[in-house]
C-alpha cells in the first residue's frame, strides 16, 4: 500500500482530455475493490452494462511482415517462429467467413493484413472490396493494415469502413524496447489520417511486455488525450509466442488486466473497451470482472489473427452466465 496517495484521486463523470500521467497512475494503483467500484459506476453511466458486443477477427494476409515488433509471430525478423506465410485471401472467401461470423452472433468483422503500410494496387483494391462486402452484410467493418496515408484513408472511408485499428502498443517511453522499424510518430500520423477521413479510431495496446505501471499510465495518457477519445480501445495481454523475443515473458496476472480496463474506463468513459488478446488465460470469473469494470466487447472465434482465442463453446457458456436467470429457474435456484 506504500505507493497509494494519502487521499484517493477524485473521479467524476466528466469527459476529460487533460489527464496527467500522475493522475492516471494514481487511479491504477487504487485499492482494487475501490477501483472496480468507481470504474463500474462510470461504465453504467455511459453504457448499458448488459450490452457486450461480439467481434470477429480474421487474418487476411499472414506472415512476412517487415516490422520487428517483439511480440508478433508474423514478423519476418523472428525466423524461429513456426508460422506459415500466406498470401492475401480472396475477397469471396473472406466474405463467406464474415457471413458465418454473423450467423454465429458477431456484428463487427475485423480484418488484419501483415503489411508495414498500405500501397496502391490490386491488394488494396481487394481490401476495399472486402470492406464493401462486409458492410453489405449489415456488419461493422474494421481493418488493420499498418501505416496509411490520407488518400488511402479516404478510399477506405468511401468504401464504408467503420473503424481502423492501429494500436499504440505501449508508452512513448517504452516503445523503443518493443519496436525499432517504425516510430511512435509514425503511429500518430496514421491515426491522424484515419481521424481526418472520418473513420472511427480503434486504438489500444498490450500489457505484460516488461513495461512498468508508469508506462501503462503513459499509454492511457496518450489515448485519453485524443479529442474525441478513440471510439474503440482494445486492451490486450501479451500472448508469449515461441520464437519471438518475448517468448519467455511470464503471463500477466489477470487482476492487472482488470486494473488496466478499469483505469481505461475511468479515463475514457464513452469508448468501447475491447477485451482482446490474452483472454485464453482468463477463467470465466476473471473475464466477468473485466466486463464489470468496463469492457464491453470481446473477440469471438477460435483465433485472433495468429494467436489462440477461447473456443465458441467457452464463449457460449460465458454469455449464458451473463444472461438473466428466467423466473422459473429463479424459483428453484435457492
Amino acid at each position: 500500500m506504500g505507493h497509494l496517495p494519502a487521499q484517493s484521486p477524485a473521479i467524476d463523470q466528466t469527459i476529460r482530455h487533460d489527464w496527467s500521467i500522475d493522475e492516471i497512475e494514481a487511479i491504477y494503483r487504487l485499492p482494487l475493490l475501490e477501483l472496480m467500484g468507481r470504474a463500474s459506476a462510470v461504465h453504467q453511466t455511459h453504457h448499458n452494462p448488459n450490452d457486450v458486443q461480439k467481434a470477429s477477427l480474421l487474418s487476411i494476409k499472414t506472415g512476412g511482415c517487415p516490422e520487428d515488433c517483439a511480440y508478433c509471430p508474423q514478423s519476418a525478423h523472428h525466423r524461429e517462429v513456426k508460422l506459415g506465410k500466406e498470401k492475401l485471401l480472396d475477397p469471396k472467401a473472406v466474405l463467406a467467413m464474415a457471413a458465418r461470423a454473423k450467423e454465429a452472433g458477431a456484428d463487427r468483422f475485423c480484418m488484419g493484413a501483415a503489411w508495414r503500410k498500405v500501397r496502391d494496387g490490386a491488394a488494396f483494391d481487394a481490401v476495399i472490396e472486402m470492406v464493401r462486402g462486409v458492410r453489405d452484410l449489415g456488419m461493422e467493418a474494421c481493418v488493420t493494415l499498418g501505416m496509411l496515408e490520407t488518400r488511402h484513408a479516404e478510399r477506405l472511408a468511401e468504401a464504408g469502413l467503420t473503424a481502423y485499428n492501429h494500436n499504440l502498443d505501449t508508452s512513448p517511453e517504452y516503445y523503443s524496447q518493443i519496436i525499432s522499424t517504425r516510430t511512435y510518430q509514425d503511429r500518430l500520423d496514421t491515426l491522424a489520417a484515419v481521424r481526418g477521413a472520418g473513420i472511427d479510431l480503434c486504438c489500444g495496446g498490450i500489457i505484460g511486455m516488461g513495461e512498468s505501471i508508469r508506462d501503462r499510465a503513459s499509454m492511457l495518457h496518450v489515448l485519453a488525450g485524443f479529442a474525441p477519445h478513440p471510439e474503440s480501445v482494445p486492451i490486450n495481454a501479451l500472448v508469449p509466442v515461441e520464437g519471438t523475443p518475448l517468448a519467455k515473458r511470464t503471463p500477466v496476472d489477470p487482476l492487472e488486466l482488470v486494473r488496466m480496463i478499469a483505469t481505461a474506463r475511468i479515463t475514457m468513459p464513452k469508448s468501447t473497451l475491447r477485451l482482446s488478446a490474452g483472454r485464453t488465460s482468463l477463467n470465466r470469473e476473471a473475464q466477468i470482472l473485466c466486463l464489470l469494470c468496463g469492457a464491453n466487447s470481446v473477440f469471438y472465434g477460435e483465433k485472433l489473427l495468429t494467436t489462440p482465442n477461447p473456443e465458441e463453446d467457452s464463449d457460449t457458456a460465458l454469455f449464458a452466465a451473463l444472461a438473466a436467470i428466467p423466473a422459473s429457474a429463479a424459483q428453484t435456484a435457492f
